[in-house]
C-alpha cells in the first residue's frame, strides 16, 4: 500500500506508524513553521531517508493528479494547515487525524478551548476528508482522560502519543475500517481563540485565572499589567489569600517576577514578555 503524508513534526508519528505497517511513502507535503512552536524538521529529515520529494507550498489539483499517477493508495493528513482540495478524482482514499473527540471540537484548533471549558475527557479521531473541514465520516478515534491541572503541553503530548497509536490501529486495519466509517451527527465547530479569551481577567478567582495561563502554555496568555501595558505570559502561578488590594493591581516585583492581585489571592507571571516596550517606571525595567 502507498500513501503520501502531509503534515509537520508535532503529529510524525503518524507517518512513523504507517511505516511501521509497511506502507510504502511517496510524497510529503508540510508547511512553513516558525521554529518556536512548530517545526518540520523531522519529517523532512524521514522524507530524505525515504527518497521521497518534499513540497512546501499548498496541495494543489496538478499534485493529486500526480499521486494518482504514481499508484498512490492514500493521502494521509495530520496538522496540515492548507484545506485539501478535492481528491476523489484521483485518490481512492484520503484521511485527516483531527485532535478532538469529533463531532465535537472540529475546528483549526481545539485543545486550548478543551482546557478552558475544564473538560475532563478528550480524544482524537481519525475521518475521512471531506470538503468542509473535519466533518467526514469516522474511521476510529481513540478517547484519553485529561487532569483537573491539565496544561497545554501536556495535553499536547498526550494527543501526539493517543495519534500515533490511533494511526497504528488505522494502518494495520485500514481497509476495514474504511468500510464500516460513520457518519458524522451534530457536533460543534470550535474557531480559533480570540485575544480576549487568552488575556487573563484578574478579577475573576485565582483558579479561573491559572486555568486561562495553562491552556495557552508557551503559546502565552496576554495580561493587563497597568497604565494600558500587557504583556505575554508563558508560566504562571498564583495562590489564594485573602487581601485589600484592587483585582489588577501589581502589588510586588522581584527582578522579572511580577505578582498581581486577583479576586480571592495573587497570580505570579513568572515567565513573560513585553508586548510594547515597558518604562521603568512601569515595570521596573
Amino acid at each position: 500500500m502507498r500513501f503520501a503524508f502531509a503534515g509537520f513534526d508535532q503529529w510524525r508519528g503518524v507517518f512513523d506508524a504507517f511505516i511501521a505497517e509497511s506502507w510504502e511513502p511517496l510524497a510529503l507535503f508540510t508547511v512553513p513553521v516558525d521554529h518556536r512552536s512548530d517545526f518540520h524538521d523531522e519529517v523532512v529529515a524521514r522524507a530524505g531517508r525515504h527518497g521521497i520529494p518534499v513540497q512546501m507550498s499548498r496541495i494543489r489539483e496538478q499534485d493529486l493528479r500526480a499521486l494518482g499517477e504514481k499508484q498512490c493508495d492514500l493521502l494521509v493528513v495530520a496538522g496540515y494547515t492548507w484545506k485539501i482540495p478535492d481528491w476523489t478524482p484521483y485518490l481512492p482514499h484520503a484521511i485527516n487525524f483531527h485532535p478532538s473527540p469529533l463531532p465535537e471540537g472540529r475546528g483549526p484548533y481545539p485543545l486550548f478551548r478543551a482546557i478552558l471549558e475544564n473538560r475532563r475527557e478528550w480524544g482524537v479521531s481519525c475521518h475521512r476528508i471531506a470538503p468542509d473541514f473535519d466533518t467526514g465520516d469516522i474511521l476510529a478515534a481513540n478517547p484519553l482522560a485529561l487532569a483537573p491541572d491539565e496544561c497545554h503541553e501536556t495535553l499536547q503530548l498526550k494527543l501526539q502519543i493517543a495519534t500515533q497509536r490511533l494511526a497504528s490501529r488505522v494502518a494495520t486495519n485500514f481497509h476495514a475500517l474504511w468500510k464500516a466509517r460513520q457518519p458524522q451527527q451534530g457536533g460543534s465547530y470550535w474557531p480559533r481563540i480570540t485575544d480576549a479569551e487568552r488575556t487573563l481577567d484578574f478579577s475573576r478567582p485565582v483558579a479561573e485565572i491559572l486555568r486561562v495561563a495553562r491552556a495557552l502554555g508557551w503559546q502565552e496568555c496576554i495580561a493587563p499589567v497597568g497604565h494600558g501595558k500587557s504583556v505575554y505570559v508563558r508560566r504562571a502561578a498564583g495562590w489564594v489569600e485573602p487581601h485589600a488590594h484592587a483585582p489588577g493591581s501589581l502589588v510586588h516585583q522581584y527582578r522579572r517576577e511580577i505578582v498581581v492581585a486577583a479576586q480571592d489571592g495573587f497570580i505570579a507571571l513568572l515567565e513573560w514578555n513585553p508586548i510594547s516596550p515597558l518604562t521603568r517606571a512601569g515595570l521596573g525595567m
